[in-house]
């Protein structure tokens, strides 16, 4: 119930993420936004949760994760009705969307980790896999919820009425979760924002690496998909299968039909060892990433999807397993550290991603170029192939901790 409870309340907490980007157009007509204000305002979201998830996270060593995911959870809410009501250009925009980037800040990893606290050590890597797919099942109905709420209604609505999502977030946790202070024993003996026995734990240093190549791979590929999905078709021949399909709704639908691949994973590590598993998935990913990026100027779009859908599968069933491997081999009394520095690196690897790959396609002859298309997406399997060197490190390390 408790692991269910709070998959819900991560769900109905991320209703306000994607509020913006969803509804880009509707702003910059009436708002007259540039692209790098547009940018601007989608950004400063991400801003907000990198500045405040090192303390925020960290701070779940010291005071209960449940206080810190309450008041984030309600900023969240806040900051929806707050840019419904005050938000009319850049500068207003920004501010809420900033709020709202702090409130996951403290939402999501103090989300987990108070779960994690709560749960028997055997039932802890089981529910990061439910709770870190829940985020993207969350992300995903967002820009659902808003599209469909400013459709129905209009933009200030859909950002009043997608409050809500949080406000009952805030409902469950309070139900499900019970008050728990660290233990004075269990209290780092360190100062806040000191990260150097995070960084000294070097099998959950490999995991947060790991962690980072992942997310250059996925956020890479998240990023470039529908682009590559347009130009895929544009190489088809007049009459050809899925030419009226269209390339957004393609590319939710990966993503979705992708999410159970992550829980998945995990529950083959448990089976099956997670380093040999990350290894065996990540190898996996590497030829299938490659494959697909070279399908687009070659193969009939029908084989094109379907690679898509192989891919989407095979580059998120790391997710879950990684993030669960950073909890597992994380010191329990600098858990809140670890996982606020796992998140940091992490986004660190989404931000780079989607940059290189541009790079690369730029570099190798541009998106009319399906040679280059190939080259671009096999850079994101170069990256990725760095993971099974960090798993082999893991096991070194865990000859040594065993002699």
């Amino acid at each position: 119930m408790l692991i269910l409870a709070l998959c819900v309340a991560e769900t109905l907490g991320m209703a306000t993420f994607a509020t913006f980007p969803a509804l880009l157009p509707t702003f910059r007509a009436e708002w007259g936004l540039s692209n790098t204000e547009a940018g601007w305002i989608g950004g400063v979201y991400f801003a907000g949760y990198l500045m405040s998830v090192p303390v925020l996270v960290s701070l779940t060593d010291r005071v209960d994760p449940r206080r810190i995911y309450l008041v984030a959870m309600a900023l969240s809410c806040v900051a929806a009705v707050g840019f419904a009501v005050a938000a009319d250009g850049v500068a207003s925009a920004s501010l809420w969307r900033f709020l709202q980037g702090i409130g996951l800040a403290g939402t999501y990893m103090p989300g987990l980790k108070a779960l994690t606290d709560t749960l028997p050590e055997k039932y802890q890597s089981r529910a990061v896999a439910f709770y870190t797919s829940s985020f993207g099942v969350g992300s995903s109905l967002s820009f659902v919820i808003a599209g469909e709420l400013a459709a129905a209604f209009d933009w200030r609505w859909a950002f009043i009425l997608s409050a809500i999502g949080p406000a009952l977030a805030i409902v469950f946790a309070f139900w499900v979760l019970r008050p728990k202070a660290p233990a004075g024993d269990a209290l780092p003996a360190t100062r806040l924002l000191d990260f150097r026995p995070v960084f000294a734990n070097r099998r959950a240093l490999a995991f947060t690496l790991g962690y980072a190549v992942h997310n250059w791979e996925l956020f890479g590929y998240r990023t470039w998909i529908v682009a590559f999905l347009v130009f895929a078709q544009s190489q088809q021949p007049a009459g050809a299968i899925g030419l009226a399909w269209s390339a957004t709704t393609l590319a939710a639908l990966v993503n979705l039909i992708g999410l159970p691949a992550s829980v998945l994973g995990n529950e083959l590590a448990h089976r099956f060892g997670r380093r040999q598993v990350l290894i065996a998935v990540m190898i996996a990913s590497a030829i299938a990433g490659t494959a697909f990026g070279f399908s687009g100027a070659t193969l009939p779009f029908v084989a094109v999807v379907f690679l898509a859908f192989v891919y989407g599968w095979t580059v998120i069933g790391d997710s879950a397993t990684l993030t669960a491997g950073v909890v597992a081999a994380a010191d329990p009394r600098y858990r809140g550290a670890t996982m606020a520095m796992h998140s940091m690196i992490g986004f660190v690897g989404s931000f780079i991603g989607p940059l290189a790959f541009g790079a690369v396609l730029d570099g190798a002859g541009g998106e009319e170029n399906g040679t280059a298309w190939g080259i671009a997406f096999a850079s994101l399997s170069a990256v990725i192939l760095i993971g099974p060197v960090l798993m082999m490190t893991i096991a070194k390390q865990a000859e040594r901790d065993a002699a």
